[in-house]
């Protein structure tokens, strides 16, 4: 799969710079900006920080102890993959429920990305939009959303998941991610 894809607009007024994942019934309207998940130098490190529970299909299930005052470790879903053709340029997404039932997708890319274009999202070759980068720390900018039940039911029946990031306004990197075995993980993350 050829990872350069071409930006269809440009990002000039604020507005489009703020474009959410909005298609297939994504309220994306809701954004957490909530602490990171896991804490690491690199994005990599980031999964090996926790304890691998489960391996479904590209994905793992990644706990680690509870916070101070909770109960429970916290445990998501993470995948780290690399572009086909370009080794230096990776991502690692996280799909997380909180203990209210909020779902979120964070997803973590490389430092030296452009910005305002944000993250874009295509399942299955079908656009599902875009979400901001909310924040950079000193090993990746993420961008974040609450995730919908529209949003879950494409993630657990598609085959890929392309997230895209720009390096410059013209053109933007596309990044395979697999489903295979997110229906699973989903299914057993607590």
């Amino acid at each position: 799969m050829q990872s350069t894809l071409r930006a269809r607009h440009g990002h000039s007024s604020r507005s489009a710079q703020a474009r959410l994942f909005t298609s297939s019934g994504l309220n994306a309207a809701l954004w957490v900006m909530a602490g990171l998940l896991f804490a690491g130098a690199t994005q990599h490190a980031q999964a090996q920080e926790g304890t691998v529970k489960a391996q479904h299909g590209d994905w793992q299930i990644v706990c680690k102890p509870p916070p101070p005052g909770a109960k429970n470790e916290i445990c998501a879903l993470v995948q780290s993959v690399t572009a086909e053709d370009r080794n230096n340029i990776g991502l690692t997404v996280y799909f997380q429920r909180f203990s209210n039932g909020t779902r979120v997708l964070r997803v973590f890319a490389p430092l030296g990305i452009l910005l305002p274009p944000g993250l874009g999202l295509k399942i299955d070759g079908k656009d599902v939009g875009h979400a901001p980068f909310l924040r950079c720390h000193t090993f990746a900018c993420y961008a974040q959303v609450v995730v919908e039940d529209p949003l879950v039911e494409q993630l657990k029946n598609g085959k890929t998941a392309i997230f895209i990031i720009f390096q410059t306004e013209e053109a933007g990197i596309g990044i395979p991610i697999s489903l295979a075995g997110f229906a699973d993980a989903l299914a057993e993350l607590k």
